[in-house]
């Protein structure tokens, strides 16, 4: 029996539940945003919006979130939930813009603590600045579940790339945020304040350790070697094709394989201003006056 078939899980895999996904993508960013509906009935939930942003003009706009908004409307869809698999580095959440649209509610993992608290200090930002979740309806401990119409959803920490990270199983999908890529594309970096390869291995391991026929729906496609955009896969291919992480690959050499990659890698482009609002549930921080503004931290990052 493969290591991966050791990892345990905190709840039983149901394959037979096949809820509807519709994948968006977002060029300027290369995420993927999901909108997963109940198989059977109208409700669903929106994984990782996007908010677009101009940052060299200082311009936000909705265009993302609003295509989300209108294939909901268009399709009478009832939206339960807007989940964030992780504080996300190089895209701006639409959340608040979409609650404010739709309804739902905001959830994310539990450790988003530790997160505001790291970045709280290198963005210096002041008292006012909660660092204790409240931005968001409900934190998700590893083993929670939360409903989707009829639909059970049971959410896995899954660390490692960021310290808050989670995986959210839907009957046969799993939305892995950033923990893993295409099977081309290998897995996410760790070299963010807070992440570790060595965590990022072990948590690997566990999203690998579901059955083989479960879906897998990444958050980022770069399309490697010029293929086409992609975001579904499954444990099967990653077990065996994942270029950083198949069945063949222990933990020392992945470690080394993703610090050394990790070394070489530039900061996002859009790492300055998605930390600031993400951290806050996709709130942009405001002045004294309140007045939108973010900081630019020199030499934090």
């Amino acid at each position: 029996m493969s290591d991966f078939e050791n990892q345990s899980i905190p709840f039983t895999p149901d394959l037979s539940t096949k809820p509807a996904v519709e994948g968006f993508f977002d060029e300027a960013t290369n995420t993927i945003s999901y909108v997963v509906r109940d198989p059977a009935g109208k409700a669903c939930a929106i994984i990782d919006s996007v908010m677009d942003i101009d940052y060299s003009a200082g311009r936000i706009s909705s265009e993302s979130a609003d295509e989300l908004i209108a294939y909901i409307r268009d399709n009478d869809l009832s939206l339960e939930w807007i989940l964030e698999t992780h504080v996300h580095a190089d895209h701006l959440s639409g959340a608040p813009y979409i609650q404010q649209q739709l309804g739902g509610k905001l959830g994310i993992g539990a450790r988003i603590i530790e997160v505001q608290d790291t970045f709280g200090k290198i963005f210096n930002e002041g008292t006012e600045f909660q660092r204790d979740g409240s931005q968001f309806d409900r934190l998700f401990e590893d083993g929670d579940t939360l409903t989707i119409g009829s639909m059970t959803a049971h959410i896995m920490s899954t660390p490692g790339h960021t310290p808050a990270c989670i995986t959210i199983v839907m009957g046969n999908a799993a939305f892995v945020g950033d923990t893993l890529f295409m099977p081309d594309g290998g897995s996410a970096r760790a070299d963010f304040p807070g992440g570790d390869a060595r965590k990022l291995f072990h948590s690997i391991r566990r999203v690998l350790s579901l059955p083989e026929a479960m879906r897998l729906f990444i958050c980022h496609d770069y399309g490697p070697n010029g293929r086409d955009i992609s975001w579904e896969t499954t444990v099967g291919a990653e077990r065996q094709h994942n270029i950083h992480v198949n069945d063949s690959v222990d933990e020392e050499t992945f470690v080394r394989v993703r610090e050394e990659r990790d070394a070489t890698l530039a900061m996002p482009k859009l790492i300055i201003p998605s930390l600031q609002v993400n951290m806050r549930a996709g709130h942009l921080p405001r002045d004294k006056d309140g007045n939108p503004t973010l900081k630019v931290p020199v030499n934090g990052l």
